[in-house]
């Protein structure tokens, strides 16, 4: 490979403008192109693309520092696949939801999850299709990124931790369960959980606290970076996430954090997610901050609230004080209700619906 052999020469021919796919299997060439960019500066003359963490890739972090921007592409996200534009974020982080009606997503939200956000495996069609590509996805992945990144030897472990990820996906992070079907120590499961992470198919949420927390719990939370993935790996389908009502509540759980996650992308401003949770059993499944305030988001699977459902927001409106902005419980009903000062329920599809 010329990249490899002759780092020097290859960038030297290499036309005006140009894109390089994976450029992690090649680190020998960041050097060279480090020294094309400082020759003559210009906006645009390389896009560098890969399918692992390039800022972890030691190399090119060191080499390109202060030369490049990154940008992360997400999946699709709902409000791409339906074409809206949608302003939720920024209603949370203003604390200005708007009282409405629409109606109730019923099995279409189910569906929505299975088939996640992947472009190449929505073009199949038909469910099984679609699932046996995310399967296919994983172990190509595993087998080609995971390979190059890594020296670790016990690589066949891999896809039986990402199936145990996707049925720990939305719980705290517990490597001694993760351990527990492996004859290997919590460091190498740690590592194999950071190596899974690299690579764009797990992500870990870190817990949102401030100084006068001290009865917080400070694990971060454990997520598939896409649901249709998740489902594909355990074999799941719209009839048993509808019928396995715990699953299904993990799984939306992960679906309104990576939708949320897809649409900051498109902000101007960064936006920070975290989750919230004590050991008074106080939680928030996601805390958005963003321009100084802070908001909460619960996830129900149900088409109902109860005020015992905003137990947690209210924790995060005192902890938070002036700087709380907005909660909102995020259930399946056709109602936005105001539950007293910047506390409501919403319907879910308000996350994606233009508003």
């Amino acid at each position: 490979m010329a990249a490899t052999s002759d780092p020097i020469g290859f960038v030297a021919r290499l036309p005006a403008k140009t894109i390089l796919d994976e450029v992690q299997r090649a680190p020998e060439i960041f050097t060279s192109i480090k020294a094309l960019i400082d020759s003559r500066r210009s906006a645009g003359r390389f896009i560098l693309t890969g399918s692992a963490n390039v800022l972890l890739v030691p190399d090119l972090a060191d080499s390109l520092a202060g030369r490049m921007g990154i940008l992360r592409l997400h999946p699709l996200s709902q409000s791409e696949l339906d074409g809206q534009k949608p302003r939720f974020i920024q209603a949370l982080l203003r604390g200005s939801m708007q009282t409405e009606l629409c109606e109730p997503l019923g099995r279409d939200l189910t569906k929505r999850i299975a088939r996640g956000g992947f472009p190449a495996a929505l073009a199949r069609k038909g469910d099984s299709r679609q699932r046996a590509w995310y399967r296919d996805y994983v172990e190509t992945h595993i087998q080609r990124d995971v390979r190059d990144l890594s020296r670790i030897r016990s690589l066949d472990t891999l896809p039986k931790l990402m199936r145990m990820a996707a049925s720990h996906t939305a719980r705290l992070v517990n490597v001694s369960d993760l351990s527990a079907p492996f004859e290997l120590t919590r460091q190498s499961i740690h590592d194999h959980v950071t190596l899974l992470e690299r690579v764009f198919l797990i992500e870990r949420l870190p817990s949102w606290h401030t100084n006068q927390m001290s009865r917080l719990v400070k694990r971060p939370k454990l997520h598939l970076c896409d649901t249709g993935m998740a489902c594909a790996i355990l074999g799941v389908d719209v009839r048993r996430l509808e019928d396995d009502r715990t699953l299904l509540g993990s799984m939306l759980e992960t679906f309104v954090l990576q939708e949320l996650r897809r649409q900051s992308t498109a902000n101007a401003d960064p936006v920070e997610f975290y989750h919230y949770r004590d050991r008074d059993d106080y939680e928030v499944d996601i805390v958005i901050e963003g321009g100084g305030v802070i908001a909460g988001v619960e996830v129900k699977a149900a088409s109902t609230i109860k005020e015992s459902d905003l137990r947690g927001l209210r924790k995060l409106q005192t902890m938070a004080g002036k700087r709380f902005a907005c909660g909102v419980v995020l259930y399946d009903g056709s109602a936005t209700i105001r539950f007293g000062k910047s506390l409501y329920a919403v319907p879910i599809r308000k996350v994606w619906e233009s508003t």
